[in-house]
């Protein structure tokens, strides 16, 4: 009888010396997850979202690492197990997420800086057009076009209007513009956001349009042009 205790005694203490089984695998499993989870692909968007996704994620693996040294699952099907999380979680990040953007900017808005006249815009785009920078020139220009209507009142001062928007409100005003300007805001677009390079044509074309807006007179709202008076 006293036998049968001092073995459960030695058995007892030579359990609780040894009840946290070393697993040797779980750096290496931890590190290749942590390098899955640390591509910037997962990153682009919204780290905060991240940071918790991760949080939950490596306490679910405590979980299971503890579940998996007490069930005494072999390394390699362990690894395993890690593997096929980390894949089951890229892919719903990158789902969550989409596609990493190449670049990002807010709205497509025409002025990207202060207030400035239109007689200042003017003048930039000469300096560039005369330096053969056509691609800022036909910017400066849509934007000296814009600011002279606002300043002539056809358009209402807008924080945030884009190209395409200045040249609907202002076609309504002066139909007989309405395709110029819609030509102007896509080059406009086409330089700024396309991806494209404009040419003297391009800039000549926004120049004349300019000096024909100066004196062109805004249709009343319901009128009809050529009505009797």
């Amino acid at each position: 009888m006293y036998g049968t205790g001092g073995t459960a005694t030695a058995w007892l203490t030579a359990r609780t010396s040894d009840d946290i089984p070393v697993d040797t695998s779980r750096v290496p499993a931890r590190e290749a997850a942590e390098d899955e989870l640390s591509k910037p692909m997962y990153h682009e968007n919204d780290p905060n979202l991240l940071q918790r996704a991760m949080d939950r994620f490596w306490e679910w693996i405590g979980d299971l690492f503890n579940s998996v040294a007490g069930s005494g699952v072999t390394s390699p099907v362990g690894l395993a197990v890690i593997a096929l999380i980390v894949a089951a979680l890229g892919t719903a990040l990158w789902w969550r997420l989409g596609t990493p953007r190449r670049t990002t900017r807010p709205k497509d808005a025409l002025f990207d800086s202060g207030p400035r006249g239109a007689a200042e815009h003017r003048a930039n785009a000469e300096e560039h057009a005369a330096a053969e920078r056509w691609n800022q020139a036909v910017q400066e220009r849509m934007r000296a076009i814009v600011r002279s209507l606002e300043e002539r009142t056809v358009l209402d001062p807008r924080p945030g209007r884009t190209a395409d928007e200045a040249a609907a409100d202002a076609g309504r005003s002066l139909p007989e513009h309405a395709t110029a300007l819609r030509a102007a805001a896509r080059a406009f677009d086409d330089v700024t956001y396309g991806g494209r390079s404009a040419n003297q044509q391009t800039y000549l074309r926004l120049r004349e349009l300019d000096l024909g807006l100066e004196n062109s007179k805004p249709q009343l709202s319901g009128a009809t042009p050529g009505a009797a008076e």
